[in-house]
Order: structure tokens, then C-alpha cells, then sequence
């Protein structure tokens, strides 16, 4: 019961962050006569036909702004991560420790069968 719970919160809070705006719209249509009646900025000017909109439109440029604040912080985080400096140094070996020279001898097959390796031939 407890692991179910736990995962549909996750779920939901996954969905959030991923899905603000639909959130947004879908709060703004269940309460669309509440917010056409007492939150409109247009309430006492019926001929527009705002019906809330003005209020989804408020509501869409906070979400906007919130998700613009929140990346610029996970890119200030991102540069304040990426510019750590490190001192490591570097040495460069001038002169070989030692030269191991070993001769190369090609195995010489002794049972070559002649017939297998004959090169292609026009016409």
C-alpha cells in the first residue's frame, strides 16, 4: 500500500515538473465559471468575452517565468561546477629509459596451398 502511494506521488511529481502548463490549463477549464466570475480582470466588460482568459494568460507567463528562473539557477550551478580549477602537473620525459630492440622473423608457411591464392583474372 505504502510502495503504491509512494509511486503514483513520484509519478505525479515527475509530471508536474514535465507538464506545467497542461496543468495550468486543465486547472484554469475545471474552473473556468469561478475564475470568469470573480478573478477576470474583465468581469464588468461582458462584451469582450474574456471568460478568464486574461487570468490563463497571467497564469501561462508565471509558469514561463518560473520555469526561465529555474533553468537560469540549474545553469548557474552547471558553470559554478564546470569552471573548478585543478592544478595538475604535467611531466614530459625527454630521454628513453632504455631501447628493447627485438627482430622481427615472419613465420614462412611451409604447406602452401598454391591454387587457394591466385589473383583474379580478366576476360
Amino acid at each position: 500500500m505504502l510502495k503504491r502511494l509512494t509511486g503514483w506521488l513520484l509519478m505525479l511529481a515527475i509530471l508536474s515538473a514535465n507538464y506545467s502548463y497542461l496543468f495550468v490549463y486543465a486547472g484554469f477549464k475545471l474552473n473556468q465559471k469561478y475564475i470568469a466570475a470573480a478573478l477576470c480582470e474583465n468581469r464588468d466588460k461582458p462584451w469582450m468575452h474574456c471568460n478568464g482568459h486574461c487570468y490563463l494568460s497571467k497564469k501561462i507567463k508565471q509558469a514561463e517565468e518560473k520555469e526561465q528562473a529555474q533553468e537560469r539557477q540549474t545553469q548557474k550551478n552547471g558553470i559554478q561546477e564546470t569552471f573548478c580549477e585543478t592544478s595538475n602537473a604535467v611531466k614530459f620525459h625527454t630521454v628513453l629509459l632504455q631501447t628493447i630492440s627485438t627482430p622481427y622473423c615472419a613465420p614462412v608457411p611451409s604447406s602452401l596451398n598454391r591454387s587457394l591464392f591466385r589473383p583474379p583474372q580478366l576476360g
